[in-house]
């Protein structure tokens, strides 16, 4: 025992040495990561935005407390046309920034007959109608095509609308409406997906020029059915904005639901429905998707990694374990992703729940720290065992 207990100090005070090192050599990466990037904005503030525009990218410091100051102070103009995102009245609140400035062109519409020429920022061919106060349906057809005469449009762009046609189908009993770009009837039952059986009828030939107003008749022989309106769910985009604190919430496109036709066939007897079957289902309004803007910035709390550690009620004798698994799982990034995997231990998102880490409190180290020591000293029984 006496010659052993020199050889274990010796080794303890070896991993202790270890630890601190590796803790020294993150610090330095840290700052050097934070050196670099600010070194490639200019001038004097202590917060860096960077500005895009037309595939050009520039960098600079500012106090500014807007995102109009800021560019105002650099002498970047814009007119009411352009488009900047964020907004010119943002305020900022945090120490880095991204800008994006669209800038307004001229750009000529083809719808049908009418022809119309707009300046606007818009990047998409639905929002360029949209700003035009042109009404367009998920059916019409939009897409950019490139001036026949620029000189006399004063553009190179041009947006082409091509139009659905609007038919009308009484569709086994019951009658809709329909918008397609389909070329025939039976180009148009494909579209929709309406397929005819043995024992269904048509009122006019499947080769039939698809027109506006057309109208026809599809039913089935044989037994009773019935068509009813259903509504669909829409689906939902979420966009990450690193700017906005987590937990900020933001509907930037509102969702709206679309409608189904569903016919089934009914067989009654006695005056009473005894059976129903779902013979045929035709999208009559495509759903809206909705977008939706969530925040991912992490207000992380005041303190060292040590200090994260003692508030988490983490024994001073574990640091150095800890500080190694923490490093090596995540290098201590609370918002570290990895497939299924989150958080500073790379756990998933329904344990840290189960820990009490959700909603505001899923990115907070504290939190984090408290459900990995519940992790460790549950399946290993201790951190040092975790640690080996």
């Amino acid at each position: 025992m006496r010659v052993l207990q020199p050889i274990y100090f010796y080794k303890k005070q070896l991993l202790i040495a270890g630890f601190a090192s590796l803790g020294f050599l993150l610090l330095l990466n840290i700052f050097a990561v934070a050196g670099k990037n600010s070194a490639k904005a200019t001038g004097q503030g202590n917060k860096i935005l960077t500005v895009f525009e037309s595939g050009q990218k520039t960098s600079f410091k500012t106090n500014a407390k807007t995102v109009r100051e800021a560019l105002k102070a650099q002498k970047i103009n814009f007119s009411k046309e352009d488009s900047v995102e964020p907004g010119l009245d943002e305020e900022l609140t945090g120490a880095e920034y991204s800008i994006n400035i669209y800038r307004a062109k001229p750009v000529v519409i083809e719808d049908g007959e009418l022809k119309t020429k707009i300046l606007t920022a818009a990047q998409t061919p639905r929002q360029i109608a949209e700003k035009a106060g042109l009404n367009v349906h998920n059916e019409d057809k939009l897409a950019f095509e490139e001036s026949g005469n620029i000189l006399e449009d004063g553009s190179i762009n041009t947006l082409k609308i091509t139009r659905a046609k609007e038919i009308s189908v009484d569709l086994f009993g019951k009658t809709e409406s329909f918008r397609t770009q389909a070329k025939t009837v039976e180009d148009f039952l494909k579209e929709k997906k309406i397929i005819l059986g043995k024992d269904d009828g048509i009122s006019v030939d499947l080769k039939t020029q698809i027109s506006n107003g057309l109208n026809f008749r599809i039913w089935r022989n044989g037994k009773q059915t019935l068509t009813v309106e259903e509504p669909t769910d829409f689906q939902t985009e979420t966009i990450q904005d690193a700017n906005k604190d987590s937990g900020y919430k933001e509907i930037k496109e509102a969702g709206e639901k679309g409608t189904k036709s569903v016919t089934y066939e009914v067989e009654m007897q006695n005056g009473k429905e005894i059976s129903r079957k779902k013979i045929n289902e035709t999208e009559i309004k495509a759903a809206k998707k909705q977008v939706v803007i969530v925040g991912t910035k992490t207000s992380l709390p005041a303190g060292s990694h040590t200090d994260w550690m003692s508030a988490a009620g983490i024994s001073a004798s574990d640091y150095g374990y800890v500080d190694y698994i923490i490093t090596k799982e995540s290098t201590w990034r609370p918002t570290a992703r990895n497939g299924q995997y989150y958080g500073l231990y790379q756990t998933s998102i329904s344990n840290l729940n189960n820990h009490g880490c959700s909603g505001s409190t899923l990115s907070d180290p504290i939190c984090q720290l408290r459900s990995a020591s519940i992790y460790a000293t549950s399946r290993y029984g201790s951190w040092a065992a975790a640690y080996a």
